[in-house]
């Protein structure tokens, strides 16, 4: 539905309030530039919503902003360039509303759901529901997930093995939904941050509370990095879970400061009954949820498997992965790499390497080493066995693969690699191998190699995790081969 104009109205005696702008027409372009910038230096110094009206009182465009004051006076500044759209808005402004958040995801949600209530002349991008992402929390299963979706009612096409026809997807039954939301990247940067305060799952498993071979089953890399509880491996209770799921869904729809004063008492009575595990939970997702905002990065972070050094070359982590994904064909966000190399020297001391990267960066933790058993000079039979030792749990459905699995070489490797997989049980999302010199990407299933510029991001990310683990292979065989010298002499 179409904004409804909503002009400033005088009170009882006819007066108009004392902030109303002067007719419209009255003013030269300048002078109303002029006094809008005053009004917008004016503003509280906190993050919120800025609704931009003509002489009607008719919203013509809804933004957020981290700080309104700097965001909203940056439109009126005489040397604004703003481009085409948005130039051309400015010959209509009048006036101008705020709405002060909490934080910066109160305004993103918040933002959202005016431009889909009001439909905004000048907010282009927003005209069709079908085309933007919603977060879907779904009810129904014994650990609740979290995902985003551009098909929030969850219709379906069924196979023939189901009885054909249109349904609605089992994940999608009473799940709760929150959008629809104006930018996917956006969107899955916040999931991700605040995956890192609820640590729930975004896994599309199947996970059975009380299931015994969950106690078997390995994690993947989000509870390494302590971004998930691993309810698969059953390192968490159905009700320890689901009372972070409530916390989070909690988050979504009330105010923070609401949220962590429930937090605080929730705390203070599970110290009171001397649940100190439970209570210190919450008092470490108390912090995080009060960070939030501090947009904190990995590389000036306290984690210290993240190894910072491993990132020459890589401007930014986020936008090579984005990029990689689009060269790949991806319809998900590549959250985590695995390198595999192999190291010789003519045929002595052969070792494999395995190294991790996560959302860009490498992680320290889930770097491996192999020496290898079966051959001595044979980088094929090699990159077969590093293969099957490293991904043979995978291959049985007792953990996750990584989504991109990056071998160094060429069209060989990658081949090699591709016949250790074809003897496991399940299949690698995406097995590519970076040949040297020519940086040619050879991606499975296809014919021609990928050629990319040598500023992409994607490729570079992609050198970066082929030359870690070469430096961690040749590391191993170095080590190796001094044993062995110290041994002989």
């Amino acid at each position: 539905m179409p904004d409804d104009p909503d002009p400033i109205k005088p009170d009882a005696d006819g007066i108009l309030p004392d902030d109303a702008p002067p007719p419209w027409g009255s003013e030269r372009h300048d002078e109303r530039m002029a006094r809008l910038l005053a009004r917008a230096r004016a503003l509280p110094k906190r993050p919120g919503v800025y609704l931009m009206k003509d002489h009607k009182g008719v919203v013509l465009y809804v933004g957020k902003a981290r700080n309104l004051p700097d965001r909203v006076a940056s439109y009126f500044v005489p040397s604004a360039d703003l481009g085409g759209q948005k130039q051309q808005m400015l010959d209509h402004v009048h006036t101008f509303e705020h709405l002060v958040c909490e934080g910066e995801w109160e305004a993103l949600l918040t933002e959202n759901r005016l431009i889909k209530d009001i439909h905004p002349r000048f907010n282009v991008r927003l005209t069709d529901d079908k085309t933007f992402p919603y977060l879907v929390i779904t009810t129904r299963e014994d650990f609740p997930r979290v995902f985003i979706t551009r098909n929030p009612q969850g219709i379906e096409e069924r196979s023939d093995r189901d009885g054909g026809g249109i349904g609605v997807a089992q994940e999608m039954r009473g799940a709760r939904v929150f959008g629809p939301f104006t930018n996917a990247g956006a969107l899955r940067e916040a999931l991700q941050i605040l995956q890192r305060v609820f640590k729930f799952r975004t896994c599309r498993l199947d996970i059975v509370a009380g299931d015994e071979k969950n106690k078997r089953f390995r994690p993947c890399l989000l509870y390494a990095i302590n971004q998930c509880t691993a309810p698969c491996a059953d390192k968490v209770s159905p009700g320890a879970y689901r009372e972070d799921i409530d916390r989070f869904t909690r988050f979504l729809g009330t105010k923070r400061s609401e949220m962590i004063r429930e937090m605080t008492e929730e705390m203070t009575r599970a110290a009171a009954d001397m649940a100190f595990e439970k209570a210190a939970a919450i008092r470490d997702q108390i912090k995080a949820i009060q960070k939030l905002d501090e947009r904190a990065d990995r590389a000036g972070g306290d984690d210290t498997d993240w190894q910072p050094e491993a990132e020459i070359g890589i401007i930014d982590p986020k936008k090579g992965l984005e990029s990689l994904r689009r060269t790949l064909g991806l319809a998900e966000p590549i959250r985590c790499i695995e390198g595999i190399d192999i190291a010789h020297l003519q045929g002595g001391e052969t070792v494999g390497s395995k190294v991790c990267f996560v959302d860009g960066r490498p992680l320290k933790s889930e770097y491996r080493r192999f020496k290898i058993k079966s051959v001595t000079n044979d980088d094929y039979s090699s990159i077969r066995e590093v293969v099957s030792r490293r991904y043979r749990e995978a291959g049985d459905g007792q953990e996750l693969y990584p989504e991109v699995i990056l071998i160094d070489g060429g069209l060989g490797q990658l081949h090699a690699g591709l016949e250790a997989f074809a003897q496991l049980n399940v299949r690698p999302p995406m097995v590519i191998s970076l040949a040297k010199k020519e940086e040619l990407i050879y991606v499975q299933q296809r014919a021609e190699p990928i050629r990319l510029g040598r500023e992409n991001l994607g490729l570079r990310l992609l050198q970066a995790v082929r030359d870690e683990a070469h430096r961690f292979a040749q590391h191993y065989h170095h080590v190796l081969r001094r044993k062995k010298q110290l041994d002989e002499d």
